[in-house]
């Protein structure tokens, strides 16, 4: 059969690992020189698909059943990774059908609000049956192997909220401000008066209700708004973006520099917490189409380079892609626990999407080319950020664990001082 001749030709490119494979007729074949991973291909024609884009075609074939994977999903993720380039294609360009992207074309602001609401507005019901109790959907912090993840998100809030210096009375902006833990935290935790905006729906009835429901109204607020819209006739002592930069886009991240540029006070300092890849490329075709339309990943040199166009000084770069790794881990077996219930609240084919992506992306953070950087800068040439970093990591005392009220770390600098 032509579909057989055109996988063995495929899986022979194989060097790294093994791929043990069985076909819709019941015959196995091994591929590479293993340990091998087990895939059964259950239709001839899923063939075609994955010879035309091995990360789009397998990927689809996964979500509609027609392929299954023994055992780990990451492991045929990082085998993908391992043999890299050769298996890219089979086919010759003309016989390839490309995914149907616009990466390379900027996203309008309409466009931007819609690719995040794809995402982020699958219901608050949906992530708090996985995430932390805060609904922290970032990269968290952990300090000891030990640590559960409510408590690293605790301390990833902490150690931003620390980077930036934040004291009591400062100003506080957060450009894509998810459901609202680090700017409530910036309140109750340093007495800042903190401003979110966002432009998912849900993530903005859930923040307001909390926001309400912890008497802070005073001192927190949020909208509905995208960050080229910030107006300039408002600023703040320091800005900062968790896990936003990715859904920017290609030809945008010139315009989010400007927008912190504008409201951003003289001497005042910025911090960006984004996931970044070694070389500048296209985010995979699946999790383009499904997953998170719209998005780059930006590279570590493509956010330094545009730094200086606005008088920006970076003062702190920090690598987290163990931690993002470990956080993946976290929300995969919290996600596995709660695939009944995601699949009432769907179906079975939403539930194989999101397990692909969630162990894709631990893969990515494990094995791959994806990293998680912190990068702080002042506005202009400033010494307002200490000279050391003794004062983000040094807690004189345990978070406190999630529901109690007692042990959380002084703001103060002093409380953190080591003698």
């Amino acid at each position: 059969m032509f579909e057989k001749r055109i996988c063995h030709a495929l899986f022979s490119r194989i060097t790294n690992g093994g791929l043990e494979v069985t076909y819709w007729d019941g015959q196995t074949e091994r591929y590479g020189p293993g340990p091998w991973l087990r895939l059964r291909l259950r239709t001839p024609g899923t063939v075609w698909a994955i010879a035309r884009n091995v990360d789009l075609g397998a990927g689809e074939a996964y979500v509609n059943g027609d392929i299954e994977m023994e055992g780990d999903l990451a492991q045929f993720v990082a085998l993908g990774a391992a043999n890299g380039e050769q298996l890219a294609s089979l086919l010759p360009k003309p016989l390839r059908k490309a995914p149907k992207l616009k990466l390379r074309r900027r996203n309008s602001k309409a466009k931007e609000a819609a690719n995040i609401r794809h995402h982020y507005d699958l219901g608050n019901d949906f992530y708090r049956l996985w995430l932390d109790r805060s609904m922290t959907y970032s990269c968290a912090y952990f300090r000891t192997p030990g640590d559960s993840l409510e408590q690293a998100q605790r301390q990833k809030v902490e150690q931003i909220l620390r980077k930036l210096d934040l004291t009591p009375g400062m100003t506080l902006l957060d450009i894509g401000s998810g459901w609202g833990e680090l700017i409530v935290a910036a309140a109750k935790q340093h007495g800042a008066k903190a401003h979110g905006i966002t432009l998912s729906h849900e993530q903005l009835r859930h923040t307001r209700e909390r926001i309400e429901a912890e008497g802070l109204t005073d001192r927190v607020t949020v909208e509905l708004l995208h960050y080229e819209d910030l107006p300039a006739s408002e600023s703040y002592d320091r800005v900062v973006s968790v896990g936003m930069y990715e859904h920017v886009g290609v030809g945008n991240h010139a315009a989010y520099m400007a927008a912190v540029e504008r409201v951003l006070r003289p001497q005042g300092v910025s911090l960006l917490h984004t996931i970044t890849q070694t070389v500048d490329r296209p985010i995979a075709p699946f999790t383009e189409r499904y997953i998170f339309p719209g998005g780059h990943l930006p590279t570590v040199e493509s956010i330094l380079t545009l730094l200086p166009e606005h008088d920006f000084h970076a003062v702190d770069y920090e690598s987290l892609r163990r931690h993002y790794a470990r956080t993946l881990q976290e929300w995969w077996e919290r996600f596995e626990r709660s695939r009944d219930q995601v699949e009432e609240m769907y179906d079975e084919r939403f539930v194989r999407m999101w397990r692909l992506y969630l162990r894709g992306a631990f893969a990515a953070f494990s094995w791959g080319k994806l990293d998680l950087a912190q990068i702080l800068w002042t506005k202009g040439l400033s010494d307002a950020v200490p000279m050391t970093r003794d004062y983000m990591y040094r807690y004189p005392q345990p978070l406190a664990q999630a529901g109690e009220g007692e042990g959380t770390v002084s703001p103060s600098r002093e409380a953190t001082s080591v003698v």
